[in-house]
C-alpha cells in the first residue's frame, strides 16, 4: 500500500482529501502545518506529498525546499495543491521542483490521476536509477575520456525535453544532476536586485552543463534555461563523482573543462566593463553564431534582450548599433532572425 502525506492546514479540507485518499486504497498520514509536515517527512517517508502553499509558519514553498534538501527525501514526488491559481504562483511551484500544481478545488478523479502518474513516474526513475546503479558501475573504469562520459550519459541517463523558454533549473535550487544536450540550446544566466539579467553562458548540442556545483544538495549559483526545443540527458552528480573519482585522466579533463568556461565568462565581463557598443555587439553577435547556429551565415533566432544581456549594453543602444550594421550591409535583420552577410566586416570591428 502506498503512502500520502498530505500537508494542509484547513481542517475540514484535509479529513474530506485523507478520505478520499483512504478509499483509493492509499495509507495517508496528515500533518496541519509546514513544520509538522517536513518532521513527518523525514519520519515516515512516504510515497507521494500533497502540500497547500498557504500556511503559518513553514509554507508550502519552504516546506519543499526543506523536503529538496534531505537526503532522505528529495526524491519524493510532491504536488501541490493551493487556492492560488495565479499563472506566476503556479510557475513559481513548478520552476521550485514540484511534480503538479493543482488548484482548489479539486477535482477528485483529477486528484487521483495525478498521484497515480506521479507515483509511476517516481517507480520507472527509481527502475532506471537501480538499472544505471546494476549495470553502468562496473564501467567506471573504462570512462578515461569526456567524449566516453558522453557515451556513458547517452546509455544511462534520463532523457527530458524543454519547450523554449522553460527554466531547468533556477538560480538558488537545489539541483543534483550534470546535464548533457543532445539536441538545442541553453542560457545559464544570473538576475540582479533590479532583474535584469546576465548571461554567463550559451551551451549547444553535446555540451555538458551543470558542473559547476560539483556536489549534491547546494543551491545552484546561475540559473538555465532551454532557448529552443531542447532535448538533455541527466544524470545524479552523485554518480558522476563517482566516475571522476574512479578515472583521473577524465577528472584532469573536467577541470580543464570548468577552467576553460570560467575563462571565457572573464573575458566576457571585462568585455562588459571596457569595450566599446559597437565593438561589444559585434562579438556578442559571432560568439551566438558560433553557438547556435551550423555556420556564421546561418540565421539567429535570438531575443535583443538577450543580446543586449551578454553584451552588457542598455538593449535601446543595441538596437541602435544593429540598425547601423544593417545600414552598413553587414547584417540582414528580420524580426528576431539576424543573418550575418559580411563576417569578415563584423569581425574587423573587435
Amino acid at each position: 500500500m502506498k503512502k500520502i502525506l498530505l500537508i494542509e492546514d484547513d481542517t475540514t479540507l484535509r479529513e474530506t482529501t485523507a478520505e478520499i485518499l483512504e478509499l483509493e486504497n492509499y495509507e495517508v498520514v496528515t500533518a496541519s502545518n509546514g513544520k509538522n509536515g517536513v518532521e513527518l517527512a523525514v519520519q515516515t517517508i512516504p510515497d507521494l506529498i500533497i502540500c497547500d502553499i498557504m500556511m503559518p509558519g513553514l509554507d508550502g514553498y519552504q516546506v519543499l525546499n526543506e523536503i529538496s534538501a534531505n537526503e532522505t527525501t528529495k526524491r519524493i514526488p510532491f504536488i501541490f495543491m493551493s487556492a492560488k491559481t495565479e499563472m506566476i504562483e503556479v510557475r513559481k511551484g513548478m520552476d521550485l521542483g514540484a511534480d503538479d500544481y493543482l488548484t482548489k478545488p479539486v477535482n477528485e478523479e483529477l486528484l487521483i490521476s495525478a498521484i497515480e502518474s506521479r507515483l509511476a513516474k517516481a517507480q520507472i526513475l527509481n527502475e532506471n536509477q537501480k538499472h544505471i546503479v546494476s549495470t553502468g558501475k562496473d564501467n567506471y573504469n573504462n570512462i578515461n575520456s569526456i567524449n566516453e562520459l558522453k557515451n556513458y550519459f547517452c546509455d544511462y541517463g534520463t532523457t527530458k525535453v524543454f519547450e523554449k523558454g522553460e527554466l531547468i533549473y533556477r538560480e538558488g535550487q537545489f539541483c543534483n544532476n550534470v546535464y548533457l544536450i543532445y539536441k538545442g540550446n541553453v542560457k545559464s544566466f544570473r538576475t540582479d536586485e533590479f532583474g535584469k539579467e546576465l548571461i554567463l553562458n550559451i551551451f549547444k548540442d553535446d555540451d555538458f552543463f551543470g558542473f559547476s556545483i560539483a556536489s549534491e544538495n547546494m543551491p545552484n549559483y546561475e540559473a538555465t534555461m532551454a532557448m529552443a526545443k531542447t532535448e538533455v540527458v541527466y544524470i545524479s552528480k552523485a554518480i558522476v563523482v563517482d566516475i571522476l573519482e574512479a578515472n583521473h585522466n577524465l577528472y584532469l579533463q573536467i577541470l580543464k573543462f570548468i577552467n576553460e568556461n570560467l575563462a571565457e565568462v572573464k573575458e566576457q565581463l571585462m568585455e562588459m566593463a571596457y569595450g566599446s557598443i559597437r565593438r561589444k555587439t559585434a562579438k556578442t553577435i559571432i560568439k551566438f553564431a558560433n553557438k547556435m547556429a551550423f555556420k556564421p551565415s546561418d540565421n539567429i533566432n535570438i531575443s535583443r534582450r538577450d543580446l543586449a544581456s551578454v553584451a552588457g549594453v542598455a538593449t535601446e543602444s543595441l538596437i541602435r548599433t544593429l540598425t547601423n550594421f544593417k545600414k552598413e550591409g553587414i547584417l540582414e535583420i528580420e524580426g528576431r532572425n539576424i543573418r550575418i552577410l559580411n563576417l569578415k566586416k563584423l569581425e574587423s570591428i573587435y
